[in-house]
């Protein structure tokens, strides 16, 4: 589910891009993946936005403390509660040259109002979005120079403009039953006396 998660915004932003005129052919586009390799050296190629997953935390706001009850096959079936997430993600631009520096910015400010105007997808509006998500929450992260200093010390890499969301209400189950109920085939009520 994280996969599709993340596919998906990178889909959808650069739908919006290149409606916007602003992608051509492997220049301008929303790249998933790691900042850099192994190596040291940037994964993501010049000229593009990278797309990178840097946290994964748990709504423990939300958090459902019982376990959830479906019928699967006339069975009662007990699952685990749902897990639901948070991601932290990275949108990072990568100019070429000094005289790319710009284009990238601009790149950027596009993603940002893109968000701004459309801070919750659903499927319903958004049909490529997986139905088993309900819904991706998208709020832009206010962090400090501090912070981002220990972000791009950890990813391992020199500073690139770039911009942090939050996504929420990414939610993961595992379809393995605690426990499967026989089921329920007659009702008897006890009448006591007084």
């Amino acid at each position: 589910m994280l996969d599709q998660a993340i596919r998906f915004l990178a889909d959808t932003t650069n739908t919006h891009l290149r409606n916007r005129g602003l992608t051509s052919t492997n220049v301008g586009e929303v790249i998933v993946g790691q900042l850099v390799d192994d190596a040291g050296k940037w994964a993501i190629a010049p000229d593009n936005i990278g797309l990178t997953l840097i946290n994964i935390e748990e709504d423990r706001v939300m958090r459902s403390q019982l376990p959830d009850y479906a019928y699967v096959g006339g069975s009662q079936v007990l699952l685990q509660p749902e897990l639901k997430l948070n991601l932290t993600v990275l949108f990072h631009a990568r100019p070429s040259a000094n005289d790319k520096y710009t284009q990238s910015l601009r790149f950027l400010s596009n993603l940002l109002t893109f968000f701004q105007a459309h801070p919750v997808f659903t499927p319903d509006e958004y049909p490529a979005l997986d139905p088993r998500i309900d819904k991706l929450l998208v709020e832009m992260l206010a962090l400090s120079t501090e912070q981002l200093n220990q972000i791009w010390a950890y990813l391992g890499s020199k500073y690139l403009p770039s911009v942090a969301y939050r996504v929420r209400m990414v939610v993961l189950q595992d379809v393995e039953p605690l426990a499967i109920g026989k089921p329920i085939t007659d009702i008897e009520t006890a009448l006591g006396n007084k």
